[in-house]
């Protein structure tokens, strides 16, 4: 009986995984000269507008540094002789109203953001009925000017006996900003896929462990988002700080606008405190403006 001998096949190399046609990783952006009529036109009239939004900055700057020299004959002219004693002066009458700006933002800010983050999440996630209709109210809030709330407002302090105090402002700033902070946090929330929500119920976890374990993480881009606008807004605040506060109490801006003497006007130190009360919301979009334009577009899944 013949036997066959089994001879060992050649291994065959593996066939080479196929890459799936998708796009190329976008290359970094590089600055270069327009080629076309069309650019150089495009170039002229953004070079324009940015000089058109930085002279009124360098006038302010100059004449700030001016001192007590005054201001130079001509407004684009620097100071021959910059001093900053217009700054120690603004320092001087600001310091305290700085202070109270900073008490009253930053607790403001993060309260009414943690609430409309809040919100948001329901909203977008746990729809009930009615909360359309609910969030619609909301967004009336938005668009009711200052003015027309404030005698509410001031009658309703005096009835807490809050009338005059940093607290009745945060609480005020408070809820004026839930209908912007909702807004936000809802359409940011719209975009995190539903996947993660029943992910984390299968897991045994209730609303509130998915919002403060699996949600709030991933917030981030939309706190961002929300803070700088709350901040800005409440930073620059005048009507109510001025109605509803008292001289003790004043924020920033008050007093700022206090520095216009009835007589006479020192622009070199008024100029100075201008720089002075803008300088922390320009920080702030200096530190996180890239993170701004991230927020405003971001989600759980990229």
């Amino acid at each position: 009986m013949a036997v066959e001998t089994l001879e060992p096949t050649p291994s065959q190399p593996a066939p080479a995984a196929r890459r799936r046609p998708g796009k190329l990783a976008p290359k970094p952006r590089s600055w270069s000269i327009p080629k076309t009529a069309g650019g150089w036109i495009i170039l002229a009239v953004c070079s324009i507008a940015t000089m058109g939004m930085l002279v009124p900055v360098y006038v302010i700057i100059a004449t700030a540094l001016s001192g007590s020299t005054g201001a130079p004959d001509f407004f684009l002219a620097f100071p021959d002789a910059p001093s900053l004693d217009a700054f120690k002066g603004a320092w001087t009458k600001l310091h305290g109203s700085l202070a109270n700006s900073l008490q009253i933002t930053i607790p403001a800010a993060l309260i009414s953001c943690l609430i409309g983050s809040i919100n948001g999440y329901i909203l977008a996630k746990f729809p009930f009925r009615g909360s359309n209709a609910l969030f619609t109210v909301l967004l009336v809030g938005m668009f009711i000017p200052f003015q027309a709330v404030i005698i509410p407002v001031f009658q309703f302090l005096n009835m807490l006996h809050l009338q005059g105090s940093i607290i009745g402002l945060i609480l005020v700033h408070i809820i004026y900003g839930i209908p912007i902070t909702t807004l936000i946090f809802r359409n940011y929330y719209e975009g995190i896929p539903s996947a993660i929500i029943e992910a984390a119920s299968i897991d045994g976890a209730g609303i509130w462990a998915t919002y403060f374990r699996v949600m709030l993480p991933l917030s981030i881009p939309g706190f961002v988002v929300a803070g700088i606008f709350q901040c800005t807004n409440i930073w620059n605040d005048f009507l109510f700080g001025f109605i509803l506060a008292s001289p003790a109490a004043w924020p920033a801006t008050v007093t700022l606008n206090n520095l216009i003497g009835t007589t006479t006007v020192d622009y070199s130190e008024l100029m100075a405190g201008a720089v002075l009360v803008a300088a922390p919301t320009v920080l702030l979009y200096l530190v996180l403006g890239k993170f701004f334009v991230g927020g405003l577009t971001a989600g759980a899944v990229k």
